[in-house]
């Protein structure tokens, strides 16, 4: 049998809100292409790759809250969110 995913308003709000990232780094690249630098990660990226890495670490950062805490996973969510934002600036 299979199983379905839950589309509840949360999970319809995340999957929109990466597909108007992605389109707006998509507009961003053609009105402006990046140029590769350094930050604290370990190899020269652009704001496309640093987006990539953002989301991914973003996503383990919710999974492993969720694995490990029985706290409100929104917390887990917005501190995903915190990492993201500190990979695209700092990254």
């Amino acid at each position: 049998m299979f199983s379905w995913m839950a589309w509840t308003p949360p999970v319809a709000i995340f999957f929109t809100a990466v597909v108007l990232m992605l389109v707006g780094m998509t507009v961003w690249e053609l009105r402006s292409p990046a140029v590769e630098r350094r930050g604290f990660l370990p190899i020269p990226t652009t704001r496309g790759d640093r987006l990539f890495i953002g989301l991914l670490a973003a996503a383990y950062v919710n999974l492993i809250w969720a694995g490990v805490t029985d706290l409100d996973q929104t917390i887990g969510a917005a501190v995903g969110f915190v990492v993201l934002l500190v990979v695209m600036r700092w990254g």
